[in-house]
């Protein structure tokens, strides 16, 4: 019985290293074709975003929250289909839409440190003039007691392929009574 360990070991082994060379080999390939050299260029975006969970069109609504909860809170998730537009009045231009979800992500704690954290993972997708039908991903943490919120951007389509950079998001206002959010966005884009 001892005598079959070290073949099994052996096999293993082979088969390890069987699959680490293929996978290497895939990876110079993907190497050589990302080695393309292209123009880069710094875009910068501002817009308002406009987070709507109430009233006739509610443009964010809960769509889970643990069971202990009757309002918003730790474990709540969010998904959104919310305006874009160029100035801080709904009524402004639309110039795209952030859609995709956030979750309250930050406990409760008595260093008040992490309170109101979100998980936003969200796409902005824009549709005015050479932007139309492109887009960019963000996925990061957003803190709401922070005066400006900084989150990266981690990819793009279209005019915006293999796009990174951040995005600064700004509290323009908030109305606690119908929980109506407008927050000023300043993007940074490199594409």
């Amino acid at each position: 019985m001892a005598h079959h360990i070290p073949c099994k070991l052996l096999f293993l082994c082979l088969t390890f290293f069987t699959t680490t060379q293929t996978q290497a080999h895939f990876a110079e390939e993907s190497l050589e074709i990302c080695e393309i050299k292209t123009p880069q260029q710094t875009t910068k975006l501002h817009f308002y975003f406009h987070d709507i969970p109430n009233g006739k069109n509610p443009t964010a609504v809960i769509i889970a929250r643990p069971a202990n909860l009757k309002t918003v809170g730790f474990g709540t998730l969010v998904m959104i289909d919310d305006p874009l537009t160029e100035g801080p009045e709904t009524s402004s231009k639309l110039v795209g839409r952030a859609q995709g979800m956030y979750g309250e992500a930050g406990l409760d704690s008595s260093d008040q440190q992490d309170v109101s954290s979100l998980l936003m993972t969200i796409t902005l997708s824009f549709t005015q003039e050479k932007f139309n039908g492109s887009s960019i991903s963000i996925l990061g943490r957003y803190r709401v007691s922070d005066e400006q919120r900084e989150m990266p951007i981690v990819g793009g389509t279209g005019v915006f392929r293999l796009a990174r950079g951040y995005a600064l998001a700004k509290t323009y206002k908030y109305d606690p009574k119908t929980g109506v959010a407008v927050s000023e966005y300043n993007v940074f884009v490199l594409h």
